[in-house]
Parts: structure tokens; sequence; C-alpha cells
């Protein structure tokens, strides 16, 4: 990436970046800021006047991906109307994140969302957008979607999981294990709204 010159100064977004280039090349571990200091060729010292550590870092840059994720599924969910293919376009949109940027989804699903941090609330707000337009409802219980968003979350990213660590090895297409997957989803969904 390069040293800023001196009238382009260093900003945080552009630490932000450089991290994300870091995790594009060479995976989650390559996120720290000694690794970020290095892309930039700059001292580590120069990247705390932006950033107060590792932990901000990993914050920063986690809501970053959350927010490129987000734009990418509202992308290609957009116009849909019907729920069945609403929960699939959304589904396919998340595996293809995975599969597109491995490093980047593996920093998204390591980060733990607080709903108390403003900054985390919005991106638990954009998801729970995400599920209400799937169900058509928004006078759903905040119980009953608390639920479905857990189950629909914890089977695509097993899924999602299980296929990056290459345990899925039964002679059977993903594609099509994926799209039962789906379907199974939709139903259960339909089970919980009707409970």
């Amino acid at each position: 990436m390069g040293r800023p010159t001196k009238e382009n100064s260093l900003t945080r977004q552009d630490v932000i970046e450089a991290a994300i280039a870091c995790i594009e090349k060479e995976g989650a571990s390559a996120l720290g800021v000694n690794r970020v200091a290095r892309e930039l060729n700059i001292k580590p010292p120069a990247i705390y006047k932006h950033i107060k550590g590792n932990a901000e870092l990993k914050k920063a840059v986690a809501l970053t991906i959350y927010r490129r994720f987000f734009a990418e599924l509202n992308q290609k969910t957009a116009g849909i109307k019907e729920r069945r293919a609403y929960l699939r376009a959304g589904g396919f949109a998340s595996r293809d994140f995975a599969r597109s940027h491995p490093g980047l989804y593996q920093v998204m699903m390591q980060f733990q969302l607080q709903p108390d941090d403003p900054e985390s609330a919005l991106v638990i707000q954009e998801s729970q957008t995400f599920f209400k337009c799937l169900l058509h409802s928004q006078d759903l219980s905040e119980t009953k979607l608390i639920d479905m968003m857990r189950m629909v979350n914890a089977a695509i990213v097993g899924f999602i999981t299980l296929e990056q660590s290459g345990l899925l090895t039964l002679p059977r297409s993903t594609d099509d294990s994926f799209e039962v997957m789906l379907d199974a989803l939709f139903v259960a969904i339909q089970h919980i709204r009707t409970k």
C-alpha cells in the first residue's frame, strides 16, 4: 500500500484499509498493528495516532467488514419480494462473501457484537432489518425474531465453517445440500412465526 505523502497524510481509514489488505493477502492472522505498519511502510507508533491498539483495530476492521457484507447482501436481495427467494438469495450472498473473502469473513465472525456498544448496535440493527424484510413482518415479537436470527445464522455460519474446513466430504454437491438447508430453514421460520 505504501506510505501516504505529506500532502495526503495517514488517516484512520487508511489504517483500516491497510489492515483489510493484509487480511485479504494473508488471512485473519495478519490483523495487527505491527503487520499493518509494515504494510504502510511506517513505524507502529504512527498508527497509534489513529487507532489505540490491536483491540480497537480489530473492532474498526470488523465493523467495516460488516458494513461491506451488508452492502453486498442488500444488493443481492434488492427487489426480491417472495420470502423463500429472499432467504435463498441472502444465504447464497453470505456463502459467496465467505468464499470470496475468507479472511475477512473469519474476522467478521470472530468479532463479538455488543448490543450496548453504539457501533455494534448499528450492525445488529442491520441484521434485524434483513430478517424483518425476510418475514414481511414488522410486528413480530422480539423473542421470535431473536430465535429466528440465531437459528438461521447458526445454520448458515455452521455450513460455511464446515465447508471452509473441508469437512463436507460426502459425494454430494455442497451447493445442493446448501439449497436443501435453506428450504428447511424457511419451513422452520414458518413454524416459529405461527408458534
